[in-house]
């Protein structure tokens, strides 16, 4: 380790750094209104379970198409029971998938669920990532009434990525197969989720997925690609196919996409992305050159079939608003990466804990119009589409006045730096 890393990483770690706990619960002073936590103090619960009969991506071969149980593991958040303490840590490993690292958070372990029935809100991560690389998403929905499960995509994450063709096929069904899982649990967990009510959330690849599972079928082209799906399997998620027609789900009711992936290597075409037919919010960077935010821009025109916004973080790049902020362990070169492990988190320009933040505004305000029916929550939807084009002008009783513009839910001054676009059913 050199002296600049050394150096670093000292001061990363160094007694008082925030950094010393790795939270990934912060919420800062200027948060947005819907990212402050809700009422309810929040469990967690890791669990692992098989899906039978999928195909084996890794071990297909021009003479045979094995089958075999995927195994997948979640991360479940949960409303807890009133006088629940908070307070966990997570153990986990970086982006270089060796390097521990712990996690901190306000969850209590195995906690007893609060009483009552709670929608279900699946996360689902890049290529590579991990089930808590969201994890701030994931408590922060918990402390508002809703169950979240976060996936570890198996051949996806940090510790076994594997071959892209898998997480090509698999992402969307693995979404599908996380809402059966918690809608088949018969336990006090299982009690409280109400799976006939389920958004979906993913970043990246899960992204990608979410929008396959909610009707954007894939091209002929992406099933030809020699460098993806072997043997032409992609075509399971293809537009117009029995198979993928078969995947777009009843249960889910939004769809939140953040970075997502694929229209930049024609994964999809207009007729495909006219399938798209659950309400869509999408969360991009302007200069993402990942996902590519020209492309994603195409995604977001070209989904006619459905309602969906656009939010950009200006000058974010792919890591804008899921990763949480860089553990410290990440702050120092790894042997396994050819770039620093803090470039997987963190953007050049935005504060990570600011974007989680937004994020978690939007994030609320979304599954509770959507899977809630709060009809109050419409408002942080109708905004002027620049932040700074926003007019703060309040009467003494803090009623708007008529040039009054700026956008719901932000204190003055909080608002800049983001744009935020709307396009209705058919347009």
């Amino acid at each position: 380790m050199n002296s600049f890393t050394a150096t670093t990483l000292a001061l990363a770690l160094g007694a008082g750094s925030a950094l010393a706990e790795n939270r990934m619960d912060t919420i800062r002073p200027d948060a947005p209104e819907r990212a402050a936590l809700g009422v309810f103090p929040v469990g967690v619960q890791q669990r692992s379970f098989t899906v039978p009969g999928r195909i084996d991506i890794l071990n297909v071969t021009e003479d045979a198409t094995p089958i075999h149980d995927r195994p997948l593991t979640v991360e479940i958040w949960y409303p807890a029971a009133p006088g629940t303490e908070p307070g966990t840590t997570y153990e986990t490993v970086i982006r270089d998938g060796r390097t521990p690292t712990t996690l901190h958070g306000r969850a209590a372990r195995d906690a007893t669920p609060a009483d009552g029935r709670f929608p279900l809100v699946v996360i689902s991560h890049g290529y590579p990532g991990n089930r808590f690389l969201m994890s701030h998403l994931g408590e922060n929905l918990a402390s508002k009434g809703y169950v979240t499960v976060s996936v570890d995509h198996t051949d996806s994450t940090y510790s076994d990525q594997a071959a892209f063709g898998s997480t090509l096929y698999h992402r969307p069904w693995d979404q599908r197969a996380a809402i059966d899982f918690m809608a088949g649990l018969d336990d006090p967990l299982g009690a409280i989720t109400d799976a006939t009510t389920t958004g979906v959330i993913g970043y990246s690849m899960g992204g990608y997925g979410a929008l396959i599972f909610g009707g954007a079928g894939v091209t002929q082209q992406a099933v030809d690609y020699t460098w993806g799906t072997p043997g032409g399997l992609l075509v399971a998620n293809m537009a117009g196919t029995d198979s993928h027609e078969s995947l777009v789900d009843d249960r889910v009711k939004a769809i939140i996409a953040i970075g997502p992936w694929g229209k930049n290597y024609n994964f999809w075409d207009e007729s495909g992305l006219a399938g798209l037919r659950k309400p869509t919010l999408m969360m991009a960077g302007s200069v993402d050159d990942v996902s590519s935010y020209p492309a994603m821009r195409q995604i977001f025109e070209q989904a006619t079939g459905t309602e969906r916004h656009l939010l950009t973080f200006l000058g974010a790049n792919h890591n804008a608003a899921a990763p949480i902020p860089a553990p410290a362990e990440s702050y120092q070169p790894s042997p396994h990466l050819d770039f620093t492990p803090f470039d997987h988190y963190a953007d050049a320009v935005w504060d990570t804990a600011r974007m989680n933040n937004i994020t978690q505004h939007f994030a609320t305000a979304f599954m509770d119009l959507h899977l809630r029916g709060d009809a109050e929550a419409a408002r942080f939807f109708d905004l002027v589409e620049l932040a700074e084009d926003g007019v703060h002008a309040l009467n003494d009783d803090g009623s708007p006045k008529p040039e009054h513009s700026y956008w719901a839910g932000f204190a003055p001054r909080t608002a800049a730096g983001l744009r935020f676009e709307t396009k209705g059913k058919g347009e």
